[in-house]
C-alpha cells in the first residue's frame, strides 16, 4: 500500500511518545478486561440475580457495542481537533463510575442503561482513541512498533481479566467483583490518561502552517471517502469482523456439539486471545518484505480454510486445536493492520475522523453478527453457519487483496514517466 494523500510526517515520538505507548498498553488492557471481557464471567450470576434470561442479559452487551459504534465518528472528530487527553481522562472517570453503578443494578433495564453508557465511554478510552494518539506521535518508520506494543499487551486482557473476574466472583459475588474492577480501573486508567496523554510537539508548534486546520481535515476526509479503495477496505473489514465475532461467540458451543468436554472446548476457544497476539507479531515481522494488504489477505484466506475444515478436523482434539490455531492467527490482525493502512494512505491530518467512519460500520457488524448467527444456527445448524463464516472470510481476503492491488496500480501509474507522442 502506498501513501497517496499523506502529507509529510515529521513526528518521531521521542521518550514521551514511548511513555504514552506504555501507558496506553496498560490502560487498554485494563479497559478491555474490565469493560468487556469480564462480562462473559458475570453473565450467568447476573442473570440468576436479576431473574432474567441469558439472552436478555447478553443483549445488553450487544447494545453496549452498538452504542460504541455510534460514538466512533464524533469521537474521531474530537480527537483530530483536540487530542486525546481530555477525552480519554473523562471517559476513564465515567467508565469507573459506570462500573460502580453496574454493581448496584436490580433490574434488566438498569443493566441496559449502564451497558449503553459503558459502550459510549469505551469508544472514548479503548483501541480507537489509543491508536489515534499513537499515530499522531510516531512517523511511519516507528509507528508499526508503537501500535504493536499496545496491541500485544492488550491482547492478554482476556487472559488476565477473565480468570481474575472468576476469582473475584467466587470471593465477593458479582457485585463485589464489579466494585473491585471499578477500583482497579479508576486507580490505573484515570491518572495514566490525565498525566501522560498530550499532543505531540509538532501539534503544539507556534508556526501556524504546521497546525492542520479544519479545512485541511475536511479535505483529507473527503479525499478518503471518495476513494473507492476506502469502501472496499470497509467491506472487507465488515465481513471479517462479522466472521470473527461469530466464531468468538459460537466456537465453544460448536466444539461441544462435536463431542468435546466443556473444559476442553473452553480451553481451545481461549486460545483465540493468545493467537491474536501471535498474528500481530507475524504481521509486524512479515511487513518488512511484503505489503500489509498481501499479508492480511493471506491470513484471512487461512482463516477461511480453517473454518471450512472444521467439520472434518474438529472431531479430534488435535484437529480442533489445529483449526482453532488457523483461525486464531487472524483474530486480532485487523486491529493492528487498519491504523497502519489508514495512516499510510491518508496521512495523520484527519486520521481519527477517517478511522471513526470506518470503525462505526465494522463495530456494528461485530455486534449484530452473533445474533444473526444464532438465528441461522437455530434454523439450519452449524454446517450452514460455518459455510457463511467461510464465505465472509473469503470475501474479506479478496477485498483486502483488491485494495492492495489497486494501490499498487495507482502507485505505478503515479511514478511512470508520461507517454510521449
Amino acid at each position: 500500500m502506498t501513501t497517496t494523500m499523506a502529507p509529510a510526517d515529521t513526528t518521531v515520538g521521542g521518550r514521551h511518545g514511548w511513555r504514552i505507548v506504555a501507558a496506553l498498553a496498560i490502560t487498554s488492557t485494563v479497559g478491555y478486561g474490565s469493560l468487556y471481557y469480564a462480562y462473559a464471567v458475570l453473565l450467568s450470576p447476573m442473570a440468576a440475580s436479576l431473574d432474567a434470561s441469558t439472552t436478555a442479559v447478553t443483549g445488553a452487551l450487544t447494545a453496549s457495542v452498538l452504542a460504541g459504534a455510534l460514538m466512533a465518528i464524533p469521537v474521531g472528530r474530537w480527537l483530530d481537533r483536540h487530542g486525546g487527553r481530555a477525552l480519554m481522562t473523562t471517559g476513564s472517570i465515567a467508565a469507573t463510575a459506570l462500573l460502580i453503578a453496574w454493581s448496584q443494578i436490580h433490574a434488566i433495564w438498569q443493566l441496559y442503561a449502564v451497558m449503553i453508557g459503558i459502550g459510549i465511554t469505551g469508544a472514548m478510552v479503548l483501541y480507537e482513541p489509543a491508536f489515534a494518539v499513537v499515530v499522531s506521535w510516531f512517523n511511519p518508520d516507528r509507528r508499526p512498533t508503537a501500535l504493536l506494543a499496545v496491541t500485544v499487551v492488550a491482547g492478554f486482557a482476556s487472559t488476565i481479566f477473565m480468570p481474575l473476574t472468576g476469582l473475584l466472583v467466587a470471593q465477593f459475588g458479582w457485585r463485589g467483583a464489579l466494585l473491585t474492577l471499578g477500583a482497579i480501573h479508576g486507580v490505573v486508567t484515570v491518572p495514566l490518561h490525565a498525566l501522560t496523554i498530550r499532543k505531540p510537539p509538532r501539534a503544539r508548534a507556534p508556526i501556524p502552517a504546521t497546525r492542520p486546520d479544519q479545512t485541511s481535515r475536511r479535505a483529507a476526509v473527503r479525499a478518503a471517502t471518495r476513494d473507492p479503495r476506502f469502501w472496499i477496505l470497509a467491506a472487507a473489514l465488515i465481513a471479517h469482523g462479522a466472521a470473527t465475532s461469530t466464531i468468538g461467540v459460537h466456537l465453544l458451543g460448536y466444539l461441544i456439539s462435536r463431542g468435546h468436554p466443556a473444559t476442553f472446548a473452553a480451553t481451545a476457544a481461549g486460545l483465540l486471545g493468545v493467537l491474536s497476539v501471535t498474528g500481530r507479531l507475524v504481521l509486524t515481522g512479515a511487513r518488512r518484505r511484503l505489503p500489509v494488504t498481501t499479508i492480511v489477505a493471506a491470513v484471512f484466506a487461512i482463516q477461511a480454510a480453517a473454518v471450512l475444515a472444521m467439520p472434518l478436523t474438529a472431531l479430534s482434539r488435535v484437529g480442533a486445536v489445529v483449526t482453532v490455531t488457523g483461525f486464531g492467527l487472524g483474530f486480532g490482525i485487523a486491529s493492528l493492520a487498519t491504523p497502519a493502512l489508514l495512516a499510510d494512505r491518508y496521512g495523520t491530518t484527519a486520521y481519527a475522523t477517517i478511522a471513526g467512519r470506518l470503525t462505526a460500520p465494522v463495530t456494528a457488524a461485530k455486534a449484530a453478527a452473533p445474533l444473526l448467527a444464532a438465528t441461522l444456527l437455530s434454523h439450519a445448524g452449524y454446517h450452514v453457519l460455518l459455510v457463511a463464516v467461510t464465505t465472509a472470510c473469503l470475501l474479506a481476503a479478496v477485498g483486502m487483496w483488491a485494495v492492495g492491488r489497486a494501490g499498487a496500480k495507482r502507485a505505478s501509474t503515479a511514478t511512470s514517466p508520461p507517454n510521449r507522442v
